[in-house]
């Protein structure tokens, strides 16, 4: 992790927050002192990623050993 002054990090600010877009986790120091983080922000999942993922857990659960939707809910629950 790269390290910049916070006077720099104001003079820069553009361009930091492109690095970190790419990726890059860059800290802010004050004083010596890291003070902060700017990290990449995490990309949104889309309704059909997140159904898609819903549905690869549906299908590792082996719902044989449940007798109940009861059951099989606390084990969701676990």
């Amino acid at each position: 992790m790269k390290t910049v002054g916070l006077f720099e990090a104001k003079q820069k600010l553009s361009e930091l927050v492109e690095r970190a877009r790419e990726g890059e986790h860059i800290g802010i120091t004050r004083r010596g002192k890291l003070a902060a983080l700017i990290v990449p922000a995490k990309q949104q999942k889309t309704m059909q990623e997140i159904w898609a993922d819903m549905d690869k857990i549906r299908k590792q659960v082996d719902r044989s050993k449940f007798t109940s939707l009861k059951e099989l809910i606390e084990e969701g629950r676990r």
